[in-house]
């Protein structure tokens, strides 16, 4: 033990005269330069993101009225593979439902509305039930 604290020291002192010579003969000792601020890691994204955007379809069936035809459908990326849907058909209510994916198909993770997007049709379509009262179908809207 002795001889560790001895060769710890030693090192030190080393260290600190070899740098206040390099300071006498006018040399500038670099400083140790900090380390860049870690970024965090990029998310990687998540069913949730894949389904973000605006949806257009229609209500097929209500059980408190008629279908409607061209109602709009947005949605959100509330957390991972989460997502908050909302209309532009008042009654439709805004909901959030988990989702998760299901062989080929991505569902809805329990609760009672009904989730149910098919990437294998074409276009890739999606059938929401609504607290199941209201049932809308549409297809994702390009980008412009």
């Amino acid at each position: 033990m002795k001889k560790q604290r001895f060769f710890i020291a030693s090192t030190l002192a080393a260290s600190l005269l070899a740098t206040s010579a390099l300071a006498e003969q006018g040399r500038v000792v670099p400083k140790a330069k900090a380390a860049p601020a870690a970024k965090p890691p990029a998310r990687k994204p998540d069913l949730a993101d894949m389904l973000a955007g605006t949806w257009a379809g229609d209500v097929i069936s209500d059980s408190k009225g008629s279908s409607r035809s061209d109602v709009t459908l947005t949605i959100e990326r509330t957390g991972p593979n989460t997502v908050k849907i909302t209309s532009d058909y008042r009654r439709l209510p805004v909901i959030t439902v988990p989702v998760e994916k299901v062989m080929t198909m991505v569902m809805n993770r329990g609760g009672n509305s009904t989730f149910l997007y098919d990437p294998t049709r074409t276009p890739p379509k999606l059938d929401v039930s609504f607290n199941s009262e209201v049932s809308w179908s549409g297809a994702k809207q390009q980008a412009n």
